[in-house]
C-alpha cells in the first residue's frame, strides 16, 4: 500500500539525529497509521519490545511510572497477565524474563513472516544477536555458563559482527554510559535498514524503531520529551538494558 504510505510518511514530522528531542508520542505515531494495517502490526510488534523493557523496570523498582503504548499499565505492573502469546513455554531453569524475551522475539519473527517485512526480521535478528552477544559476554564476566542466558539463539545471526561493540559495552563506565553504546549501534544499524523514501510499510517501522530510541534517550538525560513525561528509566539493570 505505498499510495497510502506516501500520504502517512509525508505527514510525520522528521526525526533528527540520535539525543535529538522526539517530535510525538509513540501513542501518536500508533494512532497516525491505524488505518493502514500494514504499518500498524509492524509498528505494534516494534512497540511491544518497548514495553517490556518499560515493564522489567517497573517490577523492579526502577521507574514508579510507564506509558506503555501496546501494552496495559496493569500489565506492566504485573496486575494482569501478559498477552497468551509472551507466555512461553513452561520452564524452571531459566529466568522469567528470558523466557519473555524469547517468546517475544518470535513473536515478532512471525509478524515480520506474515506481513512479509524484510525490515522487521532483520530487526528481529539483530537485535536478538546483540542482546544474546551481550549476556554471553555479561555471563562470563561472572563466571557464568553463557548458554543459560541466551535467547531464541536460532533466530540470531553468526554474521553479525559486534566484537567491537561488546567490547565498548563492556568498557563504558557505568550502565547508562553502557546502555548508550547499545543504542548507538542500534541507531547506526537503523540508518543503514530505514528503506528510506521508499514509502514502504517497512520505512515506517524503522521510523517507529528510531522514535523508541529517541525517547530512550530523552529519558536517560532528563530532559523534557515532546509529548511524552516517561520517567527516568537509565537506572535499567544490565540485563534488562540488552
Amino acid at each position: 500500500m505505498t499510495g497510502q504510505n506516501y500520504y502517512i510518511t509525508t505527514a510525520l514530522p522528521s526525526l533528527g539525529e540520535l539525543g535529538s528531542a522526539p517530535p510525538l508520542k509513540l501513542g501518536e505515531l500508533l494512532e497516525h497509521v491505524r488505518e493502514s494495517p500494514g504499518p500498524t502490526a509492524l509498528m505494534t510488534a516494534l512497540l511491544l519490545g518497548d514495553d517490556l523493557m518499560q515493564r522489567e523496570a517497573v517490577l523492579a523498582r526502577e521507574i514508579e511510572r510507564a506509558e506503555p503504548t501496546v501494552l496495559s499499565r496493569a500489565q506492566l505492573s504485573d496486575e494482569q497477565p501478559l498477552p497468551e502469546y509472551l507466555a512461553g513455554a513452561e520452564e524452571t531453569t531459566r529466568l522469567a524474563a528470558d523466557v519473555i524475551w524469547e517468546a517475544y522475539f518470535r513473536h515478532a519473527a512471525g509478524v515480520a513472516a506474515r506481513r512479509s517485512s524484510r525490515f522487521l526480521a532483520a530487526w528481529v535478528t539483530f537485535e536478538v544477536s546483540l542482546r544474546n552477544a551481550v549476556a554471553a559476554a555479561r555471563a562470563k564476566q561472572l563466571d557464568l555458563e553463557p548458554g543459560d542466558y541466551l535467547v531464541a539463539a536460532d533466530l540470531a545471526s553468526e554474521q553479525e559482527d559486534l566484537g567491537a561493540v561488546v567490547s565498548e559495552w563492556a568498557a563504558a563506565a557505568d550502565p547508562l554510559a553502557g546502555t548508550k553504546v547499545l543504542d548507538r549501534a542500534r541507531w547506526t544499524w537503523l540508518t543503514a535498514h530505514e528503506a528510506w523514501f521508499t514509502f514502504a510499510d517497512d520505512e515506517l517501522a524503522a521510523y517507529a524503531a528510531k522514535l523508541v530510541l529517541l525517547e530512550r534517550w530523552c529519558a536517560m538525560s532528563g530532559r523534557p520529551q515532546t509529548g511524552t513525561d516517561r520517567p527516568d528509566a537509565a537506572d535499567e539493570s544490565m540485563r534488562n538494558q540488552t
